[in-house]
């Protein structure tokens, strides 16, 4: 039910940017001959959202620029139109292949892929425990509160919980580049260890501030494991075994994977 991820949601986007720069009279050779944007441009256009684009190139989709942008430490592409007025978040998908398509694939690093972690390596510190702290049976859910697909996940985490008294659910914030509201937000939510803040932030309400240096620290091991173990998308759960779920799923359908039904 769940199973999208906040990284790849713009397929019928890409198809209809490309199928409009390709229908529009007189726009059937080569791209870069009309349209054109730089570093800076870019940057100055990304401004509202951060980070600096270090590259553009065209997309292999057309009608679409590709930009290389870094922020915090980490490197991801987004997608704009050729008005420079949108921005997609996700990937582009040949066909043909099945495969990822980029005009930077030589800079970015593919995260490792990995079917399963150690459950005890995970920076279970830095998490808010939703349910049953002593429960014996623990998931860890690596989740964004500006993602909407974490947004519908989390009320099904709190059914969970209602409905599987002997599990904790570990919410492990993990804010993604492209919300850059999520990182203090996260932030705020480790430092009161507040569920009705954590429910607040879901639900997409403002939420104040965080006011502790410690909070860096924790959201930023969080990610450093994620990115470690190829947790690239939000929502993703990691199962008492330390199988790697990636997506959410309704509250009954995780009952049973957690008993093993």
């Amino acid at each position: 039910m769940f199973k999208e991820l906040c990284i790849a949601t713009a397929v019928t986007g890409i198809l209809a940017a490309s199928s409009y720069a390709m229908a529009k009279e007189g726009c059937g050779g080569v791209c870069a001959a009309c349209h054109t944007l730089t570093e800076k441009e870019a940057t100055d256009v990304l401004k509202k959202i951060g980070g600096t684009v270090t590259s553009v190139k065209q997309s292999p989709a057309k009608g679409l620029f590709e930009l290389l942008v870094e922020k915090d430490g980490q490197k991801g592409i987004l997608l704009m139109d050729y008005g420079k007025k949108h921005l997609i978040q996700g990937m582009v998908v040949d066909i043909e292949t099945l495969q990822p398509a980029s005009a930077h694939q030589q800079n970015i690093t593919t995260p490792k892929q990995q079917t399963s972690v150690d459950v005890t390596t995970i920076p279970v510190s830095n998490a808010v425990i939703i349910g049953n702290p002593k429960g014996s049976k623990k998931i860890y859910v690596f989740t964004d509160p500006d993602c909407p697909y974490c947004r519908k996940g989390h009320e099904e985490l709190n059914k969970l919980a209602k409905i599987a008294p002997d599990v904790a659910i570990h919410i492990m914030l993990f804010p993604l580049p492209m919300h850059p509201a999520a990182y203090d937000k996260s932030r705020a939510i480790i430092e009161t260890q507040d569920h009705d803040l954590l429910d607040k932030a879901f639900s997409g309400k403002e939420i104040a501030k965080p006011t502790k240096e410690s909070s860096k620290k924790a959201v930023d091991e969080i990610v450093k494991f994620a990115n470690a173990h190829g947790i690239s998308g939000t929502p993703t759960m990691v199962m008492p075994d330390g199988t790697i779920q990636v997506g959410m799923r309704d509250a009954e359908t995780m009952k049973k994977m957690i008993e093993g039904k």
